[in-house]
């Protein structure tokens, strides 16, 4: 049997209600949501904070803690929210690294930070036909400049935070992989991004996944990595990615728009594959120590 299989859950993202009905919005909603994926199997948990006033994304420090530690008083795991959404217009100013970590930056300072998200790279988030049709968003720049990706690789550094990295082109690896190199900062945890709804990425196969997977053994080999997505049904690839060496990540931000199964039913669901293909879900300990052996090598 092979190192335990980490399951992480992505419970919401930035769709709002009108595209995900099924997420959790309110803090009590996300930690709830939070600590009943804990209880099925899950070692992370990677949240967007919302106002529950108004439906919509917010960085308040107040709602993260409040988030953060509900969940962490009642279950050891790792939580990391996301960082400050920002147009295209203003993540092309050079204050863009700033307001994107200034709440990651202070809930580092309240010790509540153990995994942060750096994403390396700009891509365009088109939808394809079929998600047209299904009343699905219209396409998205998401912009990532180069001084902005390395401001949080740089915070990662100074507050000895795990950088994550969403892998939503292959350019985004080479650019990863060097930046974590001239940084010195933990090595970062590669999410290889996949989609049935949108364009970016190759369509999600097994093929696209061993090429990913040839291309971070040549680039960062000692990274830890997982297959996860956007629009993207994760079901069929969980044993392709366990049989690789990577793990897995499911949830609500990732899965199909309009998806009628729950967080927790999706973090059981796949609990039971990893379980079934013969490996232990991993405890979020467990996550820590492992990485604190690969990075020591």
């Amino acid at each position: 049997m092979g190192q335990p299989v980490w399951l992480e859950v992505a419970l919401n993202g930035a769709w709002t209600r009108s595209r995900q009905p099924l997420i959790p919005v309110s803090p009590e909603e996300i930690i709830a949501q939070g600590i009943a994926c804990a209880k099925a199997g899950a070692s992370i948990l990677h949240y967007h904070a919302y106002d529950s006033l108004t439906g919509q994304q917010t960085s308040a420090v107040d709602v993260n803690v409040r988030i953060i530690e509900g969940i962490k008083s009642k279950v050891d795991v790792i939580v990391y929210p996301a960082i400050t959404g920002l147009s295209a217009l203003q993540a092309l100013t050079p204050e863009a690294g700033q307001m994107r970590y200034e709440t990651n930056s202070t809930l580092a300072d309240f010790g509540l930070m153990e995994w942060m998200v750096v994403d390396p790279g700009t891509v365009n988030m088109s939808p394809l036909a079929d998600s047209l049709q299904t009343g699905g968003p219209q396409g998205h720049l998401y912009v990532m400049t180069e001084p902005a990706i390395a401001h949080g690789l740089k915070l990662a550094q100074q507050k000895n935070i795990r950088p994550s990295y969403a892998i939503y082109e292959p350019g985004f690896l080479r650019l990863g992989a060097a930046l974590a190199q001239r940084h010195a900062c933990l090595t970062p945890i590669y999410r290889l991004m996949f989609s049935d709804q949108f364009s970016f990425s190759f369509p999600p196969s097994q093929r696209a996944i061993e090429i990913y997977h040839r291309y971070l053994q040549e680039l960062a080999p000692e990274a830890s990595w997982m297959v996860a997505g956007l629009g993207f049904d994760p079901s069929q690839w969980v044993v392709p990615t366990i049989e690789l060496g990577g793990h897995v990540r499911v949830g609500l931000e990732d899965a199909i728009l309009g998806i009628d199964q729950s967080n927790v039913a999706q973090a059981e669901a796949a609990a039971q594959q990893i379980i079934n293909s013969g490996h232990d879900l991993a405890s979020a300990q467990q996550v820590r120590d492992h990485l604190a052996i690969r990075e020591v090598r």
